[in-house]
């Protein structure tokens, strides 16, 4: 096996590498449609709620807080499953996701192309989803 390969614990459960700062990135992708929707950032307490409450959760690191996706808009993210990459320094989170992903109101986070083209559709007023 190679050093940078996935390790594993005595539980059989996958050793994940939060690095110095306590977190790792975790991708929301459609369970569905296999669209990306987000990419946030994971600490092992957010983790730990994701699999216990089956709801996506996140560390949001302007706020220096634990947040539930969806728990000021009701666009909550439904967990079908948690991936682990390789390296195990990263996540993927395969979700049901109710209303838009993006709290600007669109779909997916990532609804413009480089050029500040608009390639995504907006779902939601977001001035009405967060008063």
């Amino acid at each position: 096996m190679s050093e940078d390969a996935l390790q594993i614990d005595a539980d059989g459960e996958p050793e994940l590498d939060f690095g110095e700062s306590g977190r790792i990135p975790a991708i929301a992708q459609d369970a569905d449609s296999g669209d990306v929707l987000m990419l946030a950032y994971v600490t092992p307490e957010a983790l730990d709620r994701t699999c216990e409450t089956g709801r996506a959760h996140y560390y949001s690191r302007s706020r220096d807080e634990l947040w539930e996706k969806g728990a000021t808009s009701g666009h909550v993210q439904e967990i079908e499953e948690v991936r682990v990459d390789c390296d195990g320094d990263a996540l993927l989170y395969l979700v049901d996701q109710s209303g838009g992903a993006c709290h600007t109101g669109y779909e997916s986070c990532f609804h413009r192309t480089v050029d500040g083209e608009v390639v995504g559709e907006q779902v939601f007023d977001p001035d009405e989803a967060y008063e």
